[in-house]
């Protein structure tokens, strides 16, 4: 559904779809240390959400920052095209630096209804972080390729 908002996009710069499946398995991949570390803590009694939401952020933008200068320089090898390095780079940073926010706030919230944050976060923090990745990657890449 998400990817099909950008139909253009993908249909005049197919590259752009190979890098899809790895912005948001990066992101994916921040997002459930997170959770599970927050959710561990939160079960023995040691979680404190404002710490942990100042802490993850900083860890986000950090992680963010490396993986797409990583990345940046990978694509740029490999494709040698400045627009879709910034595309891929920049995607991967966005997606990557809000993740944890994500993943700390519907662990958070499951806390707040009283249900187990280790069973019923994960699914949904998924769902919500995978379509929050396309749609940044989307939009980074149409305002940078098209």
């Amino acid at each position: 559904f998400v990817t099909s908002r950008f139909e253009d996009l993908l249909s005049t710069n197919i590259r752009i779809a190979f890098f899809i499946p790895f912005v948001v398995y990066m992101a994916d991949a921040t997002g459930t240390q997170t959770q599970s570390i927050y959710a561990r803590d939160l079960k023995s009694g040691h979680a404190n959400f404002k710490k942990y939401l100042v802490k993850e952020t900083l860890l986000g933008i950090i992680l963010g920052i490396i993986s797409s200068l990583v990345i940046a320089v990978i694509v740029s090898v490999w494709f040698s095209s400045i627009d879709l390095t910034l595309a891929v780079s920049l995607a991967t940073f966005g997606a990557i630096a809000c993740a944890p926010l994500i993943a700390l706030l519907v662990t958070h919230f499951f806390k707040l209804e009283h249900s187990d944050p280790a069973v019923g976060a994960g699914p949904i923090a998924t769902v919500i972080q995978d379509t929050v990745s396309v749609l940044i990657f989307g939009l980074i890449a149409s305002w940078i390729v098209l």
